[in-house]
């Protein structure tokens, strides 16, 4: 019979004791960066700061800021601190424009991830004896690989699958019947909709808990997937900078946002036009500091995601708001501020549409225009008049919300391209 797994000492250990840990980590990592990293040294140094001046955790913030732009302009090698012959493996990020982020792990790293990733797996209630249907992408996306490992260090049995082949991703869920997916929130729902699409209802499924990532999705996103699959639903946070899934996790018991594994990962959160570091519960950037990695230090990276600092719940650790939105997501339209996510909140309140969508921005002259794609559900694809008073109202919530006039456009059932990876949800058409 399958059992819960443990906690590590760590994760129930006093503030006191942790923050002990913190320093003695972030010492070494500062030195490690300065003395190994020679980007690291000339930042440092044109800062006028020294490792060897931190003498609290809050002396962190007088060193100087590390973004993705550092990483592309030392492309491919130039940010690692270790030597080639170190070098475990190399990931790089999967980003659409320029050059890719590319970052390095030495065997410890290695180790290091997958004792997160495990500890994220159990966070999500994990028990001995499951199964887990990975279907992030493997390859230099840290997603699968990260997933993969963690799960067999956790002790769980692992259905590597990867992304795309929808049909035959069902086929396998229903014959291996796993018990976990990892997978991103808007594939669960094509998968969905292709299991349906076989005349399977999905909460029939064998899945208990689904642990999703690599994107921004709403607690309203959360509801609809528990409820359409049968399931629990679980966010896990990381990015390939800092390390890659698994910085941090939400906990089965609580699902209040995840739980940053702070004896690895050192947060702030800054005003991003400032930079100045805000008190915990103050809405900001998000920023980490690593304290353990070898190959590749980050020193206060700037995710450009969107949360405040939370004080822990299922762990002594403490919690991030559930990450909604980036800055670089933020769209501005005739002057207003929109993210994705706030459109995606109003859809979901439209029984008779379905979660998927695009927004597709042009121009009319000097006016910047948004139209929102969107398609029924399949059940009430032939009401006309019901799409149509759906689309009226979802139209209203927004310019009532969010203050854009938007028009909404229903196409036909599966008239929006599913993803296999990270969803598109923007298509700038407007002239550059």
């Amino acid at each position: 019979m399958s059992t819960t797994l443990p906690l590590e000492p760590i994760e129930k250990a006093s503030r006191d004791e942790l923050a002990a840990l913190q320093l003695e980590r972030l010492k070494w990592s500062l030195n490690h960066a300065y003395e190994n990293s020679p980007v690291y040294r000339r930042k440092f140094d044109e800062a006028g700061v020294h490792p060897s001046q931190v003498q609290s955790l809050a002396d962190l913030a007088r060193f100087p800021f590390t973004t993705k732009k550092d990483l592309r302009d030392n492309y491919p090698f130039g940010m690692f601190a270790v030597p080639q012959d170190q070098i475990s493996r190399i990931h790089a990020s999967s980003g659409t424009t320029g050059k890719p982020t590319v970052v390095a792990y030495t065997a410890r790293d290695i180790d290091t991830w997958a004792n997160l990733v495990a500890r994220s797996v159990r966070a999500a209630g994990a028990r001995r004896g499951d199964k887990v249907h990975i279907s992030y992408g493997y390859g230099l996306f840290t997603g699968g690989l990260g997933a993969h490992y963690g799960a067999e260090r956790a002790g769980l049995t692992v259905i590597p699958f990867g992304g795309g082949q929808t049909e035959k991703q069902v086929q396998l869920i229903q014959d291996f019947r796993p018990d976990i997916i990892m997978v991103t929130p808007s594939y669960m729902l094509a998968i969905a909709d292709e299991m349906e699409r076989q005349g399977i209802d999905p909460a029939t499924c064998s899945l208990r808990i689904g642990i999703f990532g690599a994107e921004p999705w709403t607690n309203d996103m959360r509801k609809a997937i528990e409820q359409r699959m049968g399931i629990t639903a679980v966010d896990i946070y990381g990015l390939s900078e800092v390390m890659g899934p698994g910085v941090a996790s939400e906990c089965a018991e609580t699902k209040d946002g995840p739980t940053i594994w702070e004896d690895h990962f050192y947060p702030e959160v800054i005003d991003p036009e400032t930079g100045e570091v805000l008190p915990d519960g103050e809405f900001g950037e998000l920023v980490f500091t690593s304290l353990t990695k070898e190959a590749l230090p980050i020193i206060r990276y700037r995710t450009r995601d969107l949360t405040r600092l939370l004080p822990g719940t299922a762990r002594t650790m403490r919690r991030m708001e559930k990450i909604t939105g980036r800055s670089d997501d933020m769209l501005i339209i005739r002057g207003v501020n929109v993210f994705p996510t706030q459109i995606e909140e109003l859809l979901l309140r439209q029984p008779a549409l379905a979660p998927h969508y695009q927004i597709v921005l042009t121009k009319e002259g000097p006016m910047d225009v948004m139209s929102l794609n969107c398609e029924p559900c399949p059940e009430t694809a032939p009401d006309y008049g019901a799409l149509d008073a759906a689309s009226k109202a979802l139209a209203y919530d927004i310019k009532a919300l969010i203050g854009v006039t938007c028009k909404v456009n229903v196409l036909e059932v599966n008239g929006i391209e599913r993803s296999v990876g990270k969803a598109k949800r923007v298509i700038d058409k407007r002239p550059k």
